[in-house]
């Protein structure tokens, strides 16, 4: 079924060895059920970061179809729309920022917020960093550690944007910023000058043009997702191998990301419906 192996050895995705298919722990790390249950081989076939790239372009896509629809449906003029999304639609979808999370409850927000896009230049310019950072950085941490750091990271940036008065913040660059900080600890952590000097590079070039377009770009998102990313990756200990927990913690973090968007959307659906339906 779906390609399942129910027989035989497969790789480890921690460690790397040969163990059974059906073993409950891998003999030479400890990881539990290697075999992810007879998937292994099938997920392995999705690329080192078992196909976080197309997750990540996927429902951004989506949501910023969404976003647009949804805004021609109320009004908007599409070639506007598809450069700049208005703010109540964003807001409807999922949008975080002060009012949303402190005055009106939207907490999860700080997760929704990720996959929402402002513009389709927005969403293009996020998406090749997604497509140039999260192969090399599951490479490095793992599939499911690099799903944690992008999570958690984005949650923190939004939280710190949020409370420091943003009225609406969203992309997925305070996610993308907290991998370049899980690079900055693990290049020091490890002794990678190399790593190290290049993640420091990109910090800087975020914060020169973060400074360069204040008003447009959300730096205090950038600078929560950067130390939320350094903190995540300094508590999962990069240098170790990835455990099986680790990919239990990731499906919680990205079934709680899914879930806060549908939350927004069922939440918003008295005004969704209106504008669609009247």
């Amino acid at each position: 079924m779906l390609g399942r192996k129910t027989t035989g050895s497969v790789i480890c995705p921690s460690c790397g060895v040969l163990v059974g298919v059906n073993d409950d722990t891998c003999y030479n790390c400890g990881r539990i059920r290697p075999g992810m249950f007879g998937f292994a081989p099938l997920l392995r076939q999705l690329g080192n970061d078992l196909g976080f790239v197309e997750i990540v372009m996927g429902v951004c896509g989506v949501m910023f179809l969404a976003s647009v629809l949804l805004f021609v449906a109320i009004g908007g003029p599409l070639a506007t729309t598809i450069m700049s999304i208005d703010a109540r639609v964003l807001d409807v979808l999922g949008a975080s920022g002060r009012s949303a999370v402190f005055l009106r409850g939207r907490w999860w927000t700080i997760l929704s917020a990720s996959w929402l896009h402002g513009g389709l230049l927005h969403l293009v310019m996020n998406m090749m960093s997604v497509r140039n950072l999260v192969p090399g950085a599951a490479s490095i941490f793992g599939p499911a550690r690099t799903v944690i750091i992008y999570v958690i990271a984005g949650a923190c940036g939004f939280l710190l944007s949020s409370y420091m008065g943003a009225p609406t913040t969203i992309g997925a660059s305070a996610s993308i910023c907290g991998l370049i900080g899980a690079f900055v600890h693990y290049g020091r952590k490890s002794g990678s000058s190399l790593l190290y000097n290049q993640a420091l590079q990109w910090a800087f070039g975020i914060v020169v043009f973060g400074f360069a377009f204040r008003g447009i770009v959300d730096n205090y998102a950038h600078a929560g997702g950067f130390v939320g990313g350094y903190v995540v990756s300094a508590a999962l200990n990069p240098l170790q191998r990835e455990k099986g927990d680790h990919m239990l913690i990731a499906a919680v973090c990205l079934l709680a990301s899914f879930a806060s968007l549908l939350y927004a959307v069922i939440d918003s659906w008295p005004v969704i419906s209106v504008a669609i339906f009247h």
